[in-house]
């Protein structure tokens, strides 16, 4: 059960939700140039290129968690932040999370490796709507504590990425997203490259209406053998 803390018309109000389907959107950049450099980044740890973008990958709702500590198995994993359209019953909603993700698995099969890990989401949500219009001022920012360095991961527009309109017209299964449907929207490319870390934080922020979602967590890897 995931918990939200709602904002809209200036308003909060706090709605529980047992999440029914997670779609993972992948290589949802507009910029072609972005869209190459996440790509080949990706591709210098060994993970294949798509063989069309956007893609829409299927992940299991029971890995979503808001809690502060992530368990991973190995040292290979990584977090990036990315906007989430959560679909209630009143609508969509935009939230942010993280799509952490096992980079070794990766190399074998990116929707294995989806299964993997994790997907940490804030509690925090904005309605859709009233961020559509100003989309591509939203900032998107990610810091990583690497052996107790805190450096900035990721950061940058929105306008790098497709619109939550623009994806869910191209997506497979139809725009309309049912209730209970989380989203992940697409991410930016890591600043010095994709690596591992013990601590990622991320915030998503409105420089229009002057507000900013935020989430953190930790992550403590598993030994593979007790």
């Amino acid at each position: 059960m995931l918990t939200f803390h709602r904002e809209a018309a200036g308003r909060w109000d706090v709605i529980a939700l047992a999440p029914e389907a997670l779609v993972i959107a992948g290589w949802a950049g507009r910029d072609e140039a972005a869209i190459r450099h996440h790509i080949d980044e990706l591709a210098a740890i060994g993970v294949p290129p798509p063989s069309s973008v956007p893609v829409y990958y299927r992940a299991a709702a029971a890995t979503l968690t808001q809690r502060p500590r992530l368990e991973v198995l190995g040292p290979d994993s990584s977090g990036e932040a990315e906007p989430v359209i959560v679909s209630l019953a009143d609508g969509l909603w935009l939230g942010l999370g993280s799509d952490h993700t096992d980079r070794k698995a990766e190399t074998v099969g990116i929707a294995l490796s989806k299964q993997l890990c994790g997907k940490p989401v804030g509690t925090g949500l904005w309605r859709l709507d009233e961020v559509e219009a100003h989309w591509d001022e939203l900032i998107v920012r990610s810091y990583a504590t690497i052996d107790g360095e805190r450096m900035l991961y990721q950061e940058g527009r929105l306008t790098a990425l497709r619109t939550p309109g623009d994806l869910l017209a191209r997506r497979p299964g139809g725009p309309d997203l049912a209730p209970g449907t989380v989203m992940f929207g697409g991410t930016l490319g890591a600043i010095g490259g994709i690596r591992p870390a013990d601590r990622f934080e991320m915030a998503l922020e409105d420089p229009v209406l002057k507000r900013t979602l935020t989430h953190a967590y930790d992550i403590a890897v598993l030994p593979v053998v007790a």
